[in-house]
């Protein structure tokens, strides 16, 4: 059988699977184990397994259970309470504070847990009922939340970005640093949208009544509820980027910081600590079995001839390579409109990467861009993870029809971001050069 047969076969059986509700993990590993079986008999199998052992055992994804814990311990820390009442009580007054705000505590939650859904519970439970009770519009409330708890994707320490980069093989501390650039790139379009929003048609964003304010003495103890986010984040992220520990050793100190901020807020106890390391379990098996079945996959592929294939019928079209990543990136769109993250890193990694590395891009460049389209598809209906997030710990009286249409001006401007990276590659390159040469 014939490479493009194989690949027709192979895709064709594996979105057959993924619309009936298989989970990806046993699309990828049982098609590809039943394929390498029927076609090879059972002695091939060993490689599966050899390979499939190696990239599971990777060094780097033993940051993923380690900063996946971290984030739980945060959520369940209390320390979101401390930012929103910061953030409250300096934004607060001003037309389309609180939206604004609520942005800038999810860029930190982003940098202190790497996954999306800790910013986004979190803040849908202080955040929303706040901004309504004000009068805010219902659909910028919900989007300023669901599109700042997308950070956590982007923004270092980003578990995507860990399990990217063992799946690409390029530098884990490269994509962090330049995710950097992007992610604060993003924070702006928010911000500025929101504030202009806001500006033009203030009733729809209302700044806090004259009653709610606070004196400058008050707003300034309310700073001290920035030291310990701010401590994490600059103990985590400062040792990855000036290279005093690697991205597991810094995760590892991600999580005994979470349990000593925990413990200092008084948080800490063993149903807390149950509940956190239960959910981690879950999460990373869940991660774990999806690298597995990826690894069975990318095998099988690579032994097939059908990734040189399609890496020589994309490169033999005499089209400028921007093209090329332009249909890449569409591609990746519509795939983060049905397909879980991790299943899509899976996916298309293997054929993806050595196309944009003969074409000439740079690895860490197309790396973050590709994370961009990831981050977007926490978005994007039907199955955006951030859209229901947002509706389990909204009022009911909040349809999720709201909470797609809510999303739609922050999905256009993170494309507006994609493009600004693609059109000006130093903003994400700029800073992993400066840090690692």
């Amino acid at each position: 059988m014939g490479a493009i047969e194989f690949s027709l076969i192979f895709f064709g059986s594996m979105f057959f699977f993924l619309g009936i509700g298989v989970p990806i993990a046993v699309a990828l590993g049982g098609l590809s184990v039943a394929l390498v079986w029927l076609f090879w008999g059972t002695n091939p199998l060993n490689m599966l397994v050899l390979r499939s052992y190696g990239m599971a055992s990777a060094f780097e994804l033993l940051a993923v259970p380690l900063f996946v814990f971290m984030a739980n311990m945060l959520e369940r820390s209390k320390i979101a309470d401390d930012l929103y009442q910061t953030m409250s009580k300096f934004a607060g007054s001003r037309p389309g504070g609180l939206a604004a705000g609520t942005v800038l505590i999810c860029m930190i939650f982003a940098a202190m847990a790497g996954i999306s859904g800790a910013a986004t519970v979190s803040m849908g439970i202080l955040a929303l009922p706040a901004m309504l009770s004000r009068g805010y519009n219902t659909k910028l409330a919900l989007g300023s939340i669901a599109a700042g708890g997308s950070l956590g994707i982007l923004i270092p320490p980003s578990v995507t970005m860990i399990i990217y980069g063992v799946i690409a093989q390029v530098s884990v501390g490269r994509l962090y640093a330049g995710g950097v650039g992007p992610g604060l790139l993003l924070v702006v379009l928010f911000l500025i949208y929101i504030i202009v929003r806001a500006r033009l048609n203030p009733e729809i964003a209302p700044g806090l009544p004259e009653e709610e304010l606070v004196s400058w003495p008050e707003k300034l103890r309310s700073l001290t509820g920035l030291i310990l986010p701010i401590g994490l984040v600059v103990a985590v992220l400062g040792s990855i980027l000036t290279g005093a520990a690697s991205v597991s050793e810094a995760a590892a100190v991600g999580a005994i910081g979470s349990m000593l901020a925990a413990l200092l807020k008084r948080g800490l106890n063993f149903r807390m600590f149950h509940e956190a390391a239960v959910n981690t379990l879950m999460v990373s098996s869940l991660i774990f079995w999806i690298v597995i079945g990826a690894a069975a996959f990318a095998t099988l592929y690579t032994a097939m001839g059908a990734a040189n294939l399609i890496q020589g019928m994309v490169l033999g079209l005499e089209v400028n390579r921007y093209v090329i990543l332009a249909v890449m990136m569409a591609i990746l769109l519509v795939m983060g409109m049905v397909i879980e993250t991790t299943g899509i890193i899976m996916i298309a990694v293997p054929v993806m990467v050595p196309i944009a590395t003969a074409l000439g891009f740079d690895p860490i460049w197309f790396g973050v861009l590709f994370i961009i389209n990831m981050e977007i598809g926490f978005l994007t209906p039907p199955f955006g993870y951030n859209l229901f997030y947002l509706k389990g710990v909204a009022p009911k009286s909040v349809k999720l029809t709201e909470i797609y249409t809510s999303v739609i001006p922050f999905v256009l401007l993170m494309i507006l971001g994609l493009a600004i990276c693609i059109a000006f590659p130093g903003i994400i390159t700029w800073l992993p050069d400066k840090v690692f040469g």
